[in-house]
């Protein structure tokens, strides 16, 4: 029997890239998607993602969401109780994994392995310790398409938001940024990749600067 699995999902490339490569997989039944939103903004915790354009992605993927709110500010004892909860009623529909996207940060790793311990649920890792390099490339040869939503300017330059993830991204990024950004100097949205029925058109607006962190808002322009 597949495992029950749902996946992690950010918006961005490598939750995206972590369900592409589990989902031909005979020991997983890949069923679902969640994400965390900021309950004051209306938009993905991190990447600042409009929540339409998180539905989009669910939609064209076929598969059903569920979106766990969080509040603005949020303490971490509180995003933990509210994870905890969504945890408890993952397990009521026989959720058997949660699938996380992360690449190398073990303290990232093993905080999950922690919190999912006595849950009856098993976090997996479909990328972990791929190299970073390679995969970016294999992300953009493979059909994945994201704009770069958010970047921390104290790693990276604010030149880099709302540019196409792509080689010519790739190639222009400092040497001690990693290109798949898994230390946090960006954050991507994917408008387009082989598990999607068809492309979400999207518009790059402005850019702002909020909490440290600056970003672009990105717009559908279709439905």
């Amino acid at each position: 029997m597949k495992k029950r699995t749902l996946i992690s999902w950010s918006t961005g490339k490598d939750s995206a890239w972590a369900f592409y490569q589990l989902k031909d997989q005979s020991e997983y039944d890949l069923v679902g998607l969640f994400c965390t939103i900021n309950k004051e903004f209306s938009r993905t915790a991190m990447h600042a993602v409009r929540v339409e354009l998180l539905q989009m992605q669910a939609s064209r993927m076929g598969l059903p969401l569920d979106i766990v709110e969080i509040p603005h500010p949020c303490s971490n004892a509180e995003y933990e109780r509210i994870m905890e909860d969504f945890v408890a009623v993952a397990k009521s529909r026989n959720i058997e994994c949660f699938a996380f996207g992360d690449l190398f940060l073990q303290d990232i790793r093993d905080y999950r392995i922690e919190k999912f311990k006595d849950t009856g649920i098993t976090p997996i890792f479909p990328l972990w310790h791929q190299a970073t390099d390679k995969l970016a490339l294999e992300m953009i040869n493979g059909g994945l398409r994201a704009v770069i939503t958010c970047i921390d300017p104290k790693q990276l330059s604010d030149n880099f938001v709302g540019q196409e993830y792509d080689q010519a991204f790739l190639n222009a990024l400092p040497e001690n940024v990693d290109p798949c950004g898994e230390n946090g100097e960006f954050h991507s949205f994917v408008y387009d990749a082989p598990m999607f029925n068809k492309k979400i058109n999207i518009s790059v607006e402005e850019k702002v600067e909020r909490d440290g962190f600056v970003f672009v808002d990105v717009k559908a322009i279709d439905t």
